[in-house]
């Protein structure tokens, strides 16, 4: 079976996100999700309330499992048999980063990373952009899938706009 992993902290999950995982999960027989625990941020949502929204988002799925993880992400690919871990790239900034990552994850553990170009839709879109163009009251309704539009204009106490 072939499995790989969508890391992030999906603080909240965006379309862009989303549309990363869809497709990874026509490549793969498994994608697992994996969602951050950063105990040293504090997050808009909490984790659980992040994979719920995952699980609901991702429900039409039938390969994709949403889990948590904490510490090295190379760790948890290692106790959960991950060969593969799959990245959204926006642009070249994401690249020079993520490429350093790869590389030090395969150093590590042999985990390999498949890029996948973000569809242009998409390629601006980050959960901070989100969550402060939220804050100010501003139309997110065509970056977040609805269910998430639901949670965080109830979390920020602002009417949605769809």
């Amino acid at each position: 079976m072939r499995r790989c992993v969508c890391p992030g902290s999906f603080d909240p999950v965006t379309n862009g996100h989303l549309d990363v995982i869809e497709r990874a999960s026509r490549l793969y027989d498994e994608v697992i999700v994996g969602v951050l625990v950063n105990t040293s941020k504090s997050g808009l949502f909490t984790v659980e309330e992040r994979m719920d929204m995952l699980r609901e988002v991702t429900a039409g799925l039938g390969n994709v499992l949403v889990d948590s993880f904490r510490g090295l992400l190379v760790d948890y690919c290692r106790d959960q048999g991950i060969p593969v871990v799959v990245k959204g790239l926006r642009a070249v900034s994401d690249f020079d980063y993520e490429l350093q990552m790869s590389q030090m994850n395969n150093r590590l553990s042999g985990v390999e990373t498949l890029f996948v170009a973000t569809n242009p839709e998409y390629s601006f879109l980050s959960s901070s952009l989100v969550r402060e163009v939220a804050t100010w009251g501003g139309d997110v309704s065509a970056l977040v899938p609805e269910p998430v539009l639901l949670r965080l204009t109830t979390r920020l106490d602002t009417p949605p706009d769809r």
